[in-house]
């Protein structure tokens, strides 16, 4: 009768756990996102909603998360909820306490006590190791929750008693910087809430492995979510400054086009198809630079996919591993690691001596191009490794030579991941502009694009083959939009040098992800085939 009483009285009190657990996330949540829409203005931090202040709500959200994670933690120790936790918190739940409580008391220390290093370095080691015995000593569930409850509180009260708000302004010593408390409080709350949500979900699954791996797993979803977030906001930023200047003059029946025999409408977008100016220019364009970006990219493109996909097939297929393969290993992850002003440090004293005297396409193709070999190298090589030896081995079974396998079976189903290198490459060097301030640019706003089409000339004595246009420099949509914005020399009556740069920057970004949407789908296209074959 004993058991069966204790049973529901555990379900009973685990049923109460939760719903603690799931308030604190809750309001985590909502903490999370108030905080990141104050950040970005859509929030007035002076303004009242439900009744309230905004700062006395995201205080007060920092208050219930305290309470919430106090009742979960002595909830467990004191057997009122259902936990398995572990003897303590271990010693990275301790380290990080342990910081983020020397935060506290430094800053504590420096604000209430000065600047000079005895005094907030004090502060900060004693607080420090507070928080790290607080949070290694107890039980897990006393470790992982009352030293970012007490933390929380101490936060919340700060924050609602106004000795943080929005005309406050923290001017630290040690730096020549201001932080306003219209920024500090979100930020605090942001991390004040991350630090909730993760501790309230170890205790919604009682604590032990299984609390843990669920923490770890709120906490990197929302950062991630976060972090995706950011990004999609700086794109949209993106567009809203820019969409107006692209589709200024834009007309659906500006333009015709035929095909097959048919007249179709077209969209004339004056800023995408127009040159940057001229007496008979309206509306000043970025074609040309537009051209000048593809063919930079065409031509690193071509360059380094061959060489990188044939030295990956050398490395991994005839290469023995040892010291070479090695060697280049680590030159390739080190090649892709250097700042792109390296390469075009490189370019400027190396290629354009030899190759064309001056900046020119050509130049600025192949400093791309040395830019894109690395990454190439390394994603065909793990590519080409992830093929399954079963694929060579029923290839050779049938008679089949090394090299025909190479060619017919591993290039094959390695080619959707070798595609996938490809992308993340161009998507970095369509974008650079370092490199193209020293091998690339000349005039930022030509009248013309690069004739390159129309420049090459054949002959039957050295060097057979010659294009002025690839040996002449040109302008590329980062370089204009370096010298719009940063430099400010446009000058159209129809538009400022910002505005200008703006639509270019748009520009830019759509014809990058126009260049992701080519590579994804010739990736789609080439694990389709594969799967049917």
């Amino acid at each position: 009768m004993s058991n069966v009483e204790r049973t529901g009285l555990v379900t009973g009190e685990s049923s109460l756990g939760d719903l603690v657990a799931n308030v604190v996330i809750a309001v985590s949540l909502l903490g999370f996102l108030a905080s990141w829409g104050t950040i970005f203005q859509w929030l007035d931090e002076t303004g009242t909603y439900v009744g309230f202040q905004l700062f006395h709500l995201l205080g007060g959200s920092l208050f219930v998360l305290a309470a919430g994670l106090a009742f979960a933690g002595l909830g467990s120790y004191f057997d009122y909820v259902d936990s398995t936790p572990s003897d303590s918190a271990g010693l990275t739940v301790g380290a990080i306490f342990g910081l983020l409580w020397a935060i506290v008391g430094g800053l504590a220390a420096a604000q209430w006590g000065g600047n000079a290093l005895v005094v907030w370095g004090s502060g900060a080691v004693a607080f420090g190791l507070l928080g790290c015995v607080a949070a290694i000593y107890p039980r897990e569930d006393l470790g992982s929750t009352l030293p970012i409850a007490l933390l929380l509180g101490l936060i919340g009260y700060v924050i609602v008693s106004g000795h943080i708000n929005a005309g406050w302004t923290w001017t630290p010593g040690w730096t020549g910087a201001e932080f306003p408390g219209s920024e500090l409080v979100p930020v605090l709350v942001i991390h004040g809430a991350l630090l909730g949500l993760w501790s309230a979900a170890k205790a919604r699954r009682g604590y032990g492995a299984q609390g843990r791996q669920h923490g770890a797993y709120w906490l990197v979803g929302l950062t991630v979510f976060s972090m995706l977030g950011v990004l999609a906001l700086l794109i949209m930023f993106i567009i809203v400054q820019g969409l107006d200047v692209m589709l200024t003059g834009a007309s659906l029946t500006g333009g015709q086009v035929r095909l097959f025999g048919v007249t179709l409408p077209w969209i004339e977008v004056p800023f995408v198809t127009n040159v940057p100016g001229g007496l008979f220019v309206d509306i000043p364009g970025v074609m040309p630079a537009i051209v000048g970006t593809l063919w930079l990219v065409l031509g690193a493109v071509t360059f380094a996919v061959p060489l990188g996909v044939g030295a990956a097939i050398f490395l991994t297929e005839y290469a023995e591993q040892g010291r070479f393969t090695q060697l280049v290993e680590v030159a390739t992850n080190g090649l892709w690691s250097t700042p792109s002003i390296v390469f075009g440090l490189f370019g400027l004293a190396f290629l354009v001596p030899r190759i064309s005297g001056g900046n020119s396409i050509f130049v600025g193709q192949l400093v791309l191009g040395f830019m894109l070999l690395p990454l190439v190298l390394i994603t065909s090589r793990e590519a080409i490794k992830a093929v399954p030896d079963e694929y060579r081995d029923a290839s050779a079974a049938l008679g089949v030579t090394k090299w025909e396998t190479i060619r017919s079976v591993v290039v094959p189903a390695a080619m959707p991941g070798v595609i996938t290198g490809v992308i993340l490459g161009v998507g970095r060097i369509a974008g650079e502009t370092a490199p193209l301030l020293l091998v690339f640019g000349g005039s930022p706003f030509p009248s013309a694009g690069p004739q390159v089409l129309q420049s090459f000339r054949f002959s039957t004595t050295p060097p057979f083959v010659t294009n002025e246009a690839l040996l002449s420099p040109a302008s590329a949509l980062p370089y204009q939009l370096y010298s719009s914005i940063t430099a400010g020399v446009f000058d159209h009556p129809a538009f400022s040098s910002t505005e200008y740069g703006w639509g270019t920057a748009l520009v830019l970004l759509l014809l990058v992800i126009g260049l992701y949407a080519v590579g994804v789908g010739s990736r789609i296209y080439f694990r389709r085939k594969l799967h049917h074959e």
